[in-house]
């Protein structure tokens, strides 16, 4: 299992992404209170790791930490090592709130300076464009003869 990014776990953490982020932050709270081997009848003995649950208080007591949210996405990828359960359930975890956009990737599109000749394209995150088409000549100056 790939880590838990510690910047999203920090950002989770402090509050980012709305209703989205704290709902994704309650999920992951109730996960590492699971008991280890969650859903066997017999449980097995404990392994003597930890279930990232101080990790995730100290983590949420100061969440610009980056020490705290690094040991708590280490206590996570090592419960997911020993508890294969556990790592089922935190991947699927991790899917959906990876996702969830936090300040990481913020846009803010302008468009200024008068008449745009050629593509204006605003978004995120492009990859391999091409235009076909060239530019249109900029307009003569004012007072040029046109042909």
């Amino acid at each position: 299992m790939d880590l838990v990014s510690a910047t999203l776990l920090a950002e989770l953490a402090g509050g980012a992404a709305g209703a989205l982020g704290h709902q994704a932050w309650v999920g992951l709270s109730s996960l590492v209170r699971r008991p280890f081997g969650h859903g066997h009848d017999a449980s097995p003995p404990a392994p003597a790791v930890s279930t990232g649950e101080v990790e995730l208080i100290r983590l949420q007591e100061e969440p610009g930490d980056t020490a705290r949210a690094q040991a708590l996405s280490t206590a996570l990828a090592t419960r997911a090592a020993v508890d294969p359960e556990f790592s089922a359930v935190l991947q699927q975890w991790h899917e959906h709130a990876k996702v969830i956009r936090t300040s990481d990737g913020d846009v803010d599109n302008t468009v200024s300076g008068g008449t745009q000749y050629g593509h204006v394209v605003q978004g995120r995150d492009f990859s391999g464009l091409t235009f076909g088409t060239p530019a249109p000549p900029p307009p003569p100056a004012p007072g040029a003869e046109t042909p």
